[in-house]
């Protein structure tokens, strides 16, 4: 199933559904984007604890967040598509992070986790039918369907690859 296949496009969550391509089906995208971040591993590592601005999260912190964010967004996919009707609760970012420990963690470890936690919503939407796909549900105060959630997953380390890109990799700043 491809973006175009929903009915609406969810407000806030668009940001991250534009980065998709439509041209190309859910499953084959969530496939392709799997080894994104392996491709930046070199200057995740070397500027992996960096802040280009004081309160701003590392390359480490965005990493986890990309990983925590993939996990919650499956789950409110798996829940809509099992019809559960509940609204499902925003979620805050930065208490994520403010709760997460990193020190021992590398980058390859978080590199990993990420494949394991793509692999795994690779599993779960491969087994939504076309039916559970244009389920819908509420997170927050939101409309969203199963279909639109695959894409946010999709959408939204690519934009995090952009502010990696923009703020941490771009050589404009003094990183020592």
């Amino acid at each position: 199933m491809k973006v175009n296949d929903f009915k609406f496009m969810p407000e806030f969550f668009d940001r991250y559904i534009n980065l998709s391509n439509p041209d190309i089906d859910l499953m084959t995208q969530l496939k392709d984007t799997t080894f994104l971040l392996d491709k930046l591993r070199e200057e995740l590592i070397e500027f992996q604890n960096y802040q280009y601005q004081q309160g701003k999260w590392s390359p480490k912190d965005i990493l986890q967040h990309i990983i925590d964010t993939e996990r919650v967004q499956a789950y409110r996919a798996l829940a809509f598509a099992r019809n559960d009707k509940n609204i499902m609760p925003g979620y805050d970012e930065n208490v994520y992070a403010k709760n997460t420990s990193l020190e021992d963690k590398s980058i390859d470890d978080l590199l990993e986790e990420f494949k394991a936690v793509r692999s795994s919503t690779i599993h779960l939407f491969k087994n939504f039918t076309k039916e559970m796909f244009l389920k819908e549900g509420v997170c927050f105060s939101v409309n969203i369907s199963v279909l639109a959630l695959g894409f946010v997953i999709v959408g939204h380390p690519i934009h995090h690859i952009s502010v990696l890109n923009d703020n941490y990799f771009s050589g404009t700043f003094n990183h020592e």
